[in-house]
């Protein structure tokens, strides 16, 4: 990466590999809270010039650092020692100075700051629109305070104290005059405290305190999660990289911890990000999912607005919370133009259940359950028989799936397909989501709804099964056009419907075996699109790179159904694309260019870390156990594997049903695993 971020609650900030955000910055560098940059420049400097950077570390998910140095030759040098984090709604940064000559030195060491209060959205370019003012910035006896008051009348703040003698004037420099023996250091820690009319600001604790609050957070996350080791160091650290992150991503809006999508661009809480992150999450914290699922009930759809995209029943795509957005001059408030959320809010319920059988939930979702599956079944009306999508927002999107690019529904022609535009994953989405609601609703005592919902699930199969499956390809379409056309591209979406079950069992083997051919499997993992495809290009967004969560999504269909061959090439692919990336955290997407490269080939904008593919190792751990709970049945179907690499695997206090199970998995002589129940207090009988 070539930028340092941390987050924290609902506080990120992103700046350079340096630390610095520079004046003129078109990075969009700055610190951000409610999609409003509340700092856009922070530069240091020691007497009038720019330090040295020589390291600069992000290896802990919620600490930076970075280590310059002004120097003269065969002299010495001062050193300047960064060290940042967020905590409690405030930026604390911590400067330490050591003089590494060998006498005494004085010098300034002064620091610059500015705020322009723009909205993300105006940051990365996205919409332009009508804005308010900044108000002018108030130098005081170790503090700097700016100011801003939007067009939407809410004033917004930043306010900017330090603990050492210096001074400050309204162009928002401070200047430190110091003195300091050789080898002798000096501290001056900087608190930096977004604040608006709706949030206002907290008080700073000590850079000790607050990093010792915040560090213990961290151990809570860890203990709360099913602890996890093997014997492969690459799993392992690819697995703790991803819990860590996770918490990272972790936020809470009004109604439980969820997460947002990812850094930088997408911090704050998605409909289908959020969703697929927290059905990753079940194994390790099923908390997560609870909170995701009624942040998404509370914004759900309730009226037909086309300025949003907005259905009744329907389920939010994103929801930001900048100047553009209260002043009504962008949808996004939430916007809701995504056609996958809403049967995957049914689908994440349903397996919520089926892994805690916590029926209190879906009593208290009910009235969004019905409303959900309402605006499904007027879709699949509207669109003969499919849930199909079209863009209605003027400023929405106009491809609704996963893959939301432009160009990402191709016919093998090469022209793009029309809306109204119904994915093969979709219908795998809407019949998982009735299939696995009608036992519990038959388990609530209501018996008639269930055989409705099981009927119509399987009559959307036999229309699928008739429109989607592509003989010569051994594989479902994309994707129906318009006019009910197949769109005759190989990629990576059918691989959707394995997790659902929906298709028919000889087609199901087909499809896990085509998406493991050359022109889909690069060695690193499943392409998004065809080698062979017309629209394929490898180092696109979504017609042919690899896309780490897309990959999880198809291995939780390959474990559910048993193919351990697939699952173990795919798992053993990203493991090792992992070690090529910083801090072996997977990104949101690498392109599609083969393994024979001897790297996987980075895609140059990609957010990291992104939650989805944050939880990708999650879903490994799911695979390798073969571990499927069903509450209904008061059972956990058991049959694990290891990959190549592996030869063992212990999971302790995996919450499931009304306790946990812990699990030894060891490899015996070629294929064979020994497996070892040290816990089982769920109350679920074990089938293995």
């Amino acid at each position: 990466m070539d930028y340092r971020v941390i987050k924290e609650g609902e506080l990120f900030f992103l700046t350079g590999l340096d630390g610095d955000i520079v004046a003129g910055d078109d990075q969009g560098h700055g610190l951000y809270m409610k999609d409003t940059r509340y700092l856009s420049r922070m530069e240091v400097w020691i007497d009038g010039e720019k330090p040295t950077l020589l390291s600069s570390v992000g290896d802990k998910s919620y600490l930076a650092s970075f280590r310059l140095m002004k120097d003269k030759k065969d002299e010495g040098a001062i050193e300047v020692l960064r060290e940042r984090f967020i905590y409690d709604g405030i930026l604390y940064e911590r400067c330490t100075l050591t003089n590494y000559f060998t006498h005494p030195v004085e010098f300034e060491f002064s620091a610059f700051f500015d705020a322009d209060f723009q909205d993300m959205f105006l940051v990365r370019k996205y919409r332009t629109g009508e804005v308010g003012k900044q108000e002018e910035t108030r130098a005081g006896n170790r503090e700097l305070a700016l100011s801003y008051l939007g067009a939407d009348k809410v004033r917004r703040a930043t306010r900017i104290a330090w603990d050492a003698e210096g001074t400050a004037d309204a162009s928002g420099t401070v200047r430190f005059p110091v003195s300091l023996d050789a080898r002798q250091k000096k501290e001056i820690t900087f608190f930096i405290t977004p604040s608006s009319d709706h949030h206002p600001a907290a008080d700073p604790l000590t850079y000790e305190e607050g990093l010792r609050k915040l560090e213990a957070s961290y151990v809570q996350w860890y203990e709360n999660s099913s602890k996890v080791s093997t014997d492969s160091e690459r799993f392992n650290g690819l697995y703790q990289r991803g819990l860590q992150d996770l918490r990272m991503l972790t936020t809470d809006v009004g109604y439980g911890d969820t997460t947002v999508a990812g850094l930088p661009w997408f911090a704050v809480p998605f409909g289908r990000d959020s969703l697929i992150t927290a059905l990753f999450m079940l194994p390790v914290n099923p908390g997560i999912v609870k909170g995701t699922l009624r942040t998404l009930a509370a914004y759900q759809g309730e009226k037909v607005d086309p300025w949003r995209d907005e259905q009744p029943g329907k389920i939010m795509h994103e929801i930001r919370f900048g100047e553009l957005v209260t002043t009504k001059q962008s949808p996004f408030s939430p916007y809701y133009g995504t056609v996958d959320a809403t049967p995957l809010f049914l689908v994440v319920l349903g397996e919520y259940y089926r892994w805690t059988g916590d029926l209190a939930l879906v009593e208290e979702l009910k009235p969004n359950v019905i409303r959900a599956l309402e605006y499904i079944d007027s879709a699949l009306e509207a669109g003969s028989g499919f849930v199909a999508y079209r863009q209605e927002a003027e400023k929405g999107f106009p491809n609704q799936g996963w893959k939301d690019s432009a160009n990402s529904i191709v016919h093998r022609s090469g022209e793009y397909a029309e809306a109204p535009i119904a994915l093969s994953e979709v219908q795998g989405y809407v019949y998982q989501a009735k299939k696995s609601l009608a036992p519990i609703v038959a388990v609530m005592g209501d018996a008639e709804w269930a055989q409705r919902l099981d009927e119509e699930a399987e009559r959307l199969r036999a229309r699928f099964e008739s429109s989607f499956w592509m003989e010569d390809e051994q594989c479902y379409a994309i994707a129906l056009d318009k006019d009910q056309r197949q769109v005759h591209s190989v990629t990576s979406n059918p691989g959707h419907l394995l997790m659902s079950g929906l298709p028919e069992a000889s087609r199901a083997k087909a499809l896990s075996q085509r998406l493991m051919k050359d022109d889909m499997f690069n060695g690193y993992g499943i392409r998004t699109m065809s080698t062979e495809a017309a629209g394929y290009y490898p180092m696109s967004y979504h017609n042919g790179s690899v896309w780490p969560h897309d990959n999880a999504m198809i291995l939780l269909g390959l474990g559910k159904l048993g193919f351990k061959q697939e699952a173990g090439r795919v798992i053993s692919g990203l493991l090792q694309a992992s070690s090529f990336f910083e801090y072996q955290r997977l990104p949101e997407l690498f392109c599609g260019y083969g393994s024979e490269t001897g790297h996987p080939v980075p895609y140059p904008t990609t957010c990291s870390p992104q939650a989805w593919a944050a939880g990708t190792s999650i879903v490994f751990l799911q695979a390798m156990l073969g571990l499927y709970p069903n509450a209904v049945k008061r059972e956990i179907a058991l049959s694990p594997f290891l990959p190549e690499g592996m030869d063992q695997l212990t999971t302790e206090r995996i919450a499931i049903g009304s306790g946990h199970l812990s699990v030894s998995v060891t490899r015996r002589e070629g294929e064979s695993f020994a497996v070892e129940i040290f816990e089982n207090t769920t109350g679920f009988e074990l089938i293995q």
